[in-house]
């Protein structure tokens, strides 16, 4: 029999969106995706150049298990020099993507019965991780005019025996909201002796307010971070972790047993991403605010409702209640009859069931062309 942690997982609706859009386009229908949050920038020359470099150098063997020095050290210098930290290669854990991350920390951190809070809404998968170490997600339902933040004081009454870490995004997946200095260092406090782990997969696409990290404000904290947003690396999997010392040894045998190292050209990738030329991540962050700008007006022009606007990642929360159909419903007909392929918002928890979850990693000309179809069917 299977076990019942995959039995009632849910199925992250997005991707069989994704994938219904696919069949349709084999069949020779155009649909307009603004359902996934991947970047449609290629990858940088450089960054391709030393992965293949290192492929015919003869990098293709395994490395330590926390990852090559090289690509450790410029982890630490990129941290240190943007937000003043004094972060050591040594807490430093290479992962394969971030997910992989998240599962070292929750084998390391979780028992059965343990639970872990975290805000609703918030990114899919989030749960299930926490599920499968037999352990429970403990939800705080967040308001949308406050940007679905976790507040302080619903913090504070949320934490007990039973919490053994705090669970954060920011830059948020799926709201686009980014956490201030004040209500980082607010959670860092009220949290305590209780971790953090604070996922920055979308740390460096802020295009209002200043960009953060948990570090800053507390060492009592785990930190997701990686190159496939900020770096249109997402098929490298390429993801890392900076721990505290003491957990360091402990997160390393896990690695070891689990994933032995990440794909050392793929690592090579990584310290010329972050040690080469930067032009092309500020383009490509100049190009995606002119994208939010523009994808928010239409949205509104649209009818539906933003009260907290997004300030980073690639994504809006839209309300779409006053159409009178479930998130999940409304999406399917918005792609079989609109051509356009959208996120309903249940795959976030039921904080955001009625809201669709829009991408802007497309071009503006694509944008349009699904603003204009959207517009045309709910409104026409």
């Amino acid at each position: 029999m299977l076990s019942c942690n995959v039995i009632d997982m849910p199925p992250f609706h997005v991707m069989e969106i994704l994938e219904r859009a696919q069949e349709l386009e084999r069949a020779g229908k155009q649909i307009i995706h603004l359902e996934i949050g991947e970047p449609d920038f290629p990858t940088a020359p450089h960054i391709c150049e030393a992965a293949s470099a290192a492929i015919f150098a003869g990098e293709t063997k395994y490395t330590h298990s926390q990852g090559i020095p090289q690509l450790r050290e410029a982890i630490a210098d990129n941290c240190n020099r943007k937000f003043g930290l004094d972060i050591e290669p040594g807490q430093i854990i290479v992962t394969s993507g971030t997910s992989p991350g998240l599962l070292l920390l929750f084998i390391a951190l979780l028992e059965q019965g343990d639970e872990v809070i975290m805000s609703n809404p918030h990114y899919a998968c989030y749960p299930n991780f926490v599920r499968a170490m037999q352990a429970k997600p403990h939800f705080i339902h967040t308001k949308e005019e406050n940007g679905f933040i976790l507040e302080p004081q619903e913090l504070y009454k949320a934490i007990n025996s039973k919490t053994k870490a705090i669970l954060i995004n920011s830059p948020c997946n799926p709201t686009g909201q980014v956490m201030t200095a004040k209500q980082l260092m607010e959670m860092a406090e009220i949290a305590g002796e209780v971790p953090i782990i604070s996922d920055e997969i979308y740390q460096g696409l802020v295009y209002e307010g200043e960009d953060h990290t948990i570090l800053e404000y507390t060492d009592n904290a785990f930190v997701l971070n990686g190159f496939s947003k900020l770096y249109a690396m997402t098929g490298w999997r390429l993801g890392y972790l900076i721990v505290p010392q003491q957990y360091v040894r402990t997160l390393q045998k896990v690695q070891q047993n689990f994933f032995i190292s990440t794909n050392a050209f793929v690592q090579h990738a990584g310290v010329a991403a972050l040690t080469g030329p930067q032009d092309h991540v500020h383009d490509m962050v100049r190009t995606y605010d002119k994208r939010r700008r523009y994808m928010l007006d239409r949205i509104k022009d649209i009818g539906m409702h933003v009260k907290a606007p997004p300030m980073g990642a690639y994504y809006i929360l839209a309300d779409a209640r006053q159409y009178g159909f479930s998130s999940l419903e409304l999406s399917w007909k918005i792609l079989e009859e609109a051509g356009v392929a959208v996120t309903p918002g249940i795959d976030f928890g039921n904080g955001a069931e009625g809201y669709l979850r829009f991408s802007y990693a497309n071009s503006i000309e694509n944008i349009t062309k699904g603003m204009d179809r959207l517009e045309k069917y709910l409104n026409g």
